[in-house]
């Protein structure tokens, strides 16, 4: 690739966007970041710790700098927060600084891809499915304002969606 673009996943959680960017950076030479993972490297701490110590706005700030930090590198892919996209300064950066990607799963795809992950502060409630289709009803129409394109993944691997991925930006 001559020129260096960003590609940046969005969608909610269980979506697959850390396995599916790790295979579309390997495939297209670029390096892969996700932004809960960077900022639980620079904070020392995991994102649960995070949301008990900050609450969520305290980590939505967190968010919000290292997203800003990776879009202004270039040539990586990025896997972003399923929530990080209801700050609309983000979802500006995203815009404005790479190819942006919704990876849409369902919510029955949800909740058995997450259902034993102890790592998601929001699931961490009596009832997650309705928590799930409650962030649906918020966040879905934000994914797809900001993507340039939409991409389901249910059904196929990761590896089959980084394909397509790459087929349909026509890299």
């Amino acid at each position: 690739m001559a020129e260096k673009r960003n590609i940046f996943l969005v969608g909610p959680m269980g979506a697959g966007k850390s396995t599916i960017g790790r295979h579309l950076a390997d495939e297209l030479h670029l390096e892969f970041y996700d932004s809960d993972h960077e900022i639980e490297k620079r904070t020392g701490a995991d994102i649960a710790w995070i949301f008990d110590l900050e609450g969520e706005e305290g980590f939505r700030k967190r968010e919000e700098t290292v997203i800003n930090d990776l879009t202004d590198k270039q040539g990586i892919v990025l896997a972003t927060g399923g929530g990080s996209i209801i700050n609309k300064a983000v979802r500006n950066r995203l815009s404005a600084r790479g190819i942006v990607i919704y990876l849409q799963t369902t919510i029955e795809k949800q909740v058995a891809r997450t259902q034993r992950d102890k790592r998601r502060p929001l699931l961490q409630k009596d009832d997650p499915e309705q928590v799930l289709k409650d962030l649906a009803d918020m966040r879905n129409p934000l994914y797809e304002e900001v993507a340039d394109y939409v991409v389901t993944t249910d059904d196929q691997s990761a590896r089959a969606v980084a394909n397509q991925i790459i087929e349909k930006i026509g890299l």
